[in-house]
């Protein structure tokens, strides 16, 4: 897999990045990994001093900040977002990357087709999304079937070729709302999301909920 490189956002991670760089190193994927991490969380800078990865020093701010930044430095065929947390499970990427050498451009795994699931998911998150996902639905005929998950991968002149800008959550929808506008294939990929190692979640539910619902708006207002 060394046409694929993980960009992997990783902000107050220290606990939880090393036990997922040992994950994916002993599943042997031999695939490249940039970790792009806030120049002032100097703790998970000195966790992955020592490992194999490409650290990029954050430069903005931002969950999306970080994913277009560390998605700038990746020069593999393919490219794919991983959770710093260990939440995403690695034993779904050989397969991940079969449907994109194969079909598509993005490949978007779903908690929300068997066997896919998740022992994150809360009762608001679920309900969030459900309506994100059908607004996306109804506005953009966006026929994937979890549009706020993103372990995402794609071929990264499409990730690049799009233009992303959102610098906080709202990446989430901007990703395949743009993939949408530019004709480019997309399929749903099951997968389980897991419990996180450690620390908590950087979402705010209801403020990030109505950052994501004014970016869909404006998206299909202005189409772009």
């Amino acid at each position: 897999m060394e046409n694929l490189t993980l960009v992997i956002p990783a902000k107050y991670e220290a606990s939880a990045i090393p036990i997922v760089l040992k994950e994916i190193k002993k599943l042997e994927l031999n695939c490249k990994k940039i970790v792009v991490v806030p120049k002032y969380d100097q703790e998970t800078l000195k966790a992955i001093e020592k490992t194999d990865c490409e650290i990029i020093i954050q430069k903005g701010e931002g969950f999306g900040n970080a994913l277009i930044e560390g998605l700038s430095h990746s020069k593999t065929e393919y490219s794919c977002i991983f959770n710093a947390d260990g939440s995403f499970d690695p034993k779904y990427l050989s397969e991940m990357l079969k449907n994109n050498q194969d079909n598509f451009e993005f490949v978007f795994s779903t908690r929300y087709k068997k066997p896919g699931g998740s022992d994150d998911d809360t009762l608001l998150t679920f309900v969030g999304n459900y309506f994100f996902t059908f607004l996306c639905k109804i506005l953009f005929s966006l026929n994937i079937s979890d549009v706020l998950y993103t372990y995402v991968m794609g071929k990264t002149d499409a990730f690049k070729n799009l233009a992303l800008n959102s610098k906080d959550f709202t990446f989430c929808v901007e990703l395949p709302i743009k993939a949408k506008f530019n004709s480019l294939r997309m399929c749903d990929f099951p997968s389980y999301e897991r419990p996180r190692i450690s620390g908590k979640k950087k979402v705010n539910e209801l403020k990030d909920g109505f950052l994501i619902l004014i970016s869909i708006l404006r998206l299909f207002i202005f189409k772009k």
